[in-house]
């Protein structure tokens, strides 16, 4: 999508549009509750912790204004981890998830990061099928504390980091 409607925007830790990004992320969730075991942290997310993940080095990115859809990227040492994207439900499909997921990529590059990183529950298995297409393979299995069973996927996608990718 090269439309600049479509252009991913980072979101400032005191812009009001984080506000926007958190009604937009517990509607794009709300779907998880009847579905996944344990309940999902979005309903621990405040606009506050947001800031929070903005002031610690990570990044709130957006489409779309009012917002279309928006994700998390926190950097680590070997990888940018990509966590909490959202697109709203009537325009799913149209590629905006590819959008942030091709940005977050180069954000990464930019980074000299060599993958990104996301993790899914176990039950989301159209979100396994949609990472898969975006070029991502699961690398291990995990489990929130408590279970004895696993509960979420680690997705991996490499990045070039060569000057001719």
């Amino acid at each position: 999508m090269t439309d600049p409607v479509f252009t991913p925007w980072l979101i400032p830790s005191d812009d009001f549009a984080l506000y926007d990004a958190l009604a937009l992320l517990r509607a794009s969730f709300q779907f998880m509750d009847a579905r996944i075991d344990p309940p999902s942290s979005i309903h621990r997310l405040t606009v506050e912790g947001m800031r929070e993940h903005c002031k610690d080095g990570g990044e709130i990115w957006a489409i779309g204004r009012p917002l279309l859809a928006c994700m998390f990227l926190t950097p680590k040492p070997d990888c940018l981890y990509l966590g909490k994207l959202a697109v709203q439900e009537e325009l799913r499909g149209q590629g905006i998830c590819r959008t942030l997921v091709d940005h977050a990529a180069s954000r990464a590059t930019e980074l000299g990061l060599p993958a990104l990183e996301l993790e899914t529950r176990v039950e989301l298995t159209e979100n396994h099928r949609v990472f898969s297409r975006l070029g991502f393979t699961i690398l291990n299995t995990g489990s929130h504390e408590g279970y004895n069973r696993p509960t979420d996927f680690l997705l991996r996608k490499p990045i070039s980091l060569s000057a001719d990718s």
